[in-house]
């Protein structure tokens, strides 16, 4: 069996921001016009009012903050050619889903056309994040067990508390609103690549979907590289909290590896179990708790995230050189997640034109623009 590169690549999704109104701008297309360059790196998505980014393949959590810094500034700088600021957040803290325009591009126009409403209000903006998975039969294996940690690395990431101008009560309410797509959520378990192979053929057989790109699970293989995408996660609105989600993800799929090729693994769980731990992180982020099954008893999430950190990855962050991008989790578990902090900002001043403010600055946090 083929060990893994553990490459990574990461995907983020950005607000364009209207600085004087705070409301979301719907630009993408003039902000790109004509800067075909540009549009190799930084791409329009299906609200115009939405931008996107790649990194390039990345060896390291700290080639992947080198990217990002350079993505962001590029945006940040492509949209204040037109007076207009990025934020990261999973959903705008006030602006509705109901007056943003579509990107009139073919692609979209036909996600559109197949979900109607359902993607008109997909208002939603989160951080992908690619582990390069070469042995396939390994990659499912993976995928089974990470499964397990997909709520945790959730809480880390919360940054839509917010939705319509209402506070929610959850801590990722875009979660919420992607689950009414089909083939979103938790995935199936299964046993080999085949079993995953024999579900997309009899899909897009029966014309469900055309490709493995419209199955949208919170962690999948990537139907056009050869990596494990975890798509659980809000767009990080700080670059630092990106990284770190990164280097975790990296450590688990390095660590399961390392169990896979000493011939041991770690336990699966059903999926209905798991969807139990997800709903709780969704509705209470750091302050909850979840479920260690093993133990069979709930558990403050802040504890199950540090024996994560500290416990069952430990052992091969050095080796991965990562220790100090992995434990900036401590630091997330200490001052709160990005929807922590729009809501003491919300509690403190009442206005949510000042979240949207916040978000903007902590968005171009070390980045030179």
């Amino acid at each position: 069996m083929q060990q893994p590169s553990l490459t990574l690549g990461v995907e983020e999704e950005y607000q364009i921001i209207d600085p004087e109104t705070r409301e979301l701008r719907s630009y993408i297309t003039e902000i790109l016009a004509g800067d075909h360059l540009v549009m190799e790196e930084v791409k329009p998505e299906l609200h115009q009012s939405m931008v996107e980014i790649g990194t390039k393949v990345c060896r390291t959590p700290g080639e992947v903050r080198s990217e990002l810094v350079r993505l962001r500034g590029t945006v940040m700088q492509l949209a204040a050619r037109n007076g207009l600021k990025i934020a990261a957040a999973g959903t705008h803290p006030f602006s509705s889903w109901i007056t943003q325009e579509i990107t009139p591009l073919e692609r979209y126009m036909g996600v559109k056309q197949d979900l109607q409403d359902l993607a008109q209000q997909l208002l939603i903006f989160g951080t992908h994040v690619h582990i390069g998975i070469e042995d396939r039969d390994f990659l499912i294996d993976a995928m089974n067990v990470a499964r397990y940690f997909v709520p945790h690395v959730l809480c880390l990431s919360t940054s839509s508390p917010f939705w319509m101008g209402r506070m929610t009560g959850l801590k990722s309410y875009r979660s919420v609103i992607f689950r009414n797509f089909p083939r979103t959520g938790i995935p199936p378990e299964m046993h080999a690549w085949s079993d995953y192979e024999a579900v997309l053929d009899a899909l897009v057989r029966t014309h469900c979907i055309p490709d493995g790109s419209k199955i949208w699970w919170d962690v999948r293989p990537n139907w056009s590289y050869p990596t494990l995408e975890f798509r659980v996660c809000d767009v990080c609105t700080r670059v630092e909290e990106a990284v770190c989600v990164a280097a975790i993800l990296q450590a688990i799929i390095a660590k399961l590896w390392k169990l896979r090729r000493d011939n041991l693994t770690f336990r699966t769980y059903p999926g209905s179990l798991l969807e139990e731990n997800k709903w709780r992180a969704v509705r209470y982020g750091l302050s909850g708790k979840l479920i260690d099954f093993g133990k069979g008893e709930e558990l403050p999430a802040s504890d199950l995230i540090r024996e994560l950190v500290g416990w069952f990855i430990d052992d091969v962050v050095d080796d991965l050189g990562t220790r100090a991008e992995v434990e900036y989790a401590y630091t997330i578990l200490a001052n709160g997640t990005s929807a922590d902090r729009q809501l003491a900002t919300f509690k403190r001043t009442g206005d949510l034109k000042d979240v949207v403010d916040q978000l903007v600055t902590e968005t171009a946090e070390g980045v030179d623009c």
